[in-house]
């Protein structure tokens, strides 16, 4: 068992968050289901036999989800790094977590999914023009990402080339 697994509230979609999740990464699978009982009802306020745990992976990485009810919410201080290779991984990921999300997209590769919880969809590549020992090329990188939205990598590694 992994040591450190990421436990994520709910409002009564763990279920329907984890299969869509499952849905878009290779390597996934739901793991188990737990259901509330009696036991705990009235702090709870759950009905038995509602779902009350689901386990699942995503890419191998071991995930919780609880349907904890109203009162958590994601906000963007916590997001997960998707890494992608190519622009068609890139792609794949921002449209597929897009779907039914938030409205607009926040800057700089990140997107809230349908279910309020942020992701950055990131490729190496971008990391690696970053990295780059010329301040010059990293900046004119880093200036170009903080004009997009979803990532491309072609128009960084241009902007990279001071080709932008």
């Amino acid at each position: 068992m992994q040591k450190i697994t990421p436990f994520l509230w709910f409002d009564g979609q763990a279920e329907a968050a984890a299969d869509f999740y499952v849905s878009i990464f290779p390597n996934s699978r739901i793991l188990g289901v737990s259901r509330y009982g009696e036991a705990g009802r009235e702090q709870h306020g759950q009905s038995p036999g509602t779902i009350m745990v689901v386990d699942f992976e995503l890419g191998g990485q071991r995930f919780t989800a609880l349907n904890g009810g109203p009162h958590f919410r994601f906000t963007p201080a916590v997001s997960f790094v998707v890494h992608c290779k190519t622009q068609a991984e890139v792609d794949h990921y921002w449209h597929r977590l897009g779907e039914g999300g938030a409205p607009e997209a926040q800057q700089c590769g990140w997107l809230a999914d349908r279910f309020g919880l942020s992701w950055q969809i990131m490729p190496e590549r971008l990391l690696e023009l970053l990295s780059d020992p010329d301040p010059e090329t990293s900046g004119r990188v880093m200036k170009a990402m903080l004009q997009m939205k979803k990532l491309d990598i072609a128009a960084l590694e241009q902007a990279g080339n001071g080709q932008a």
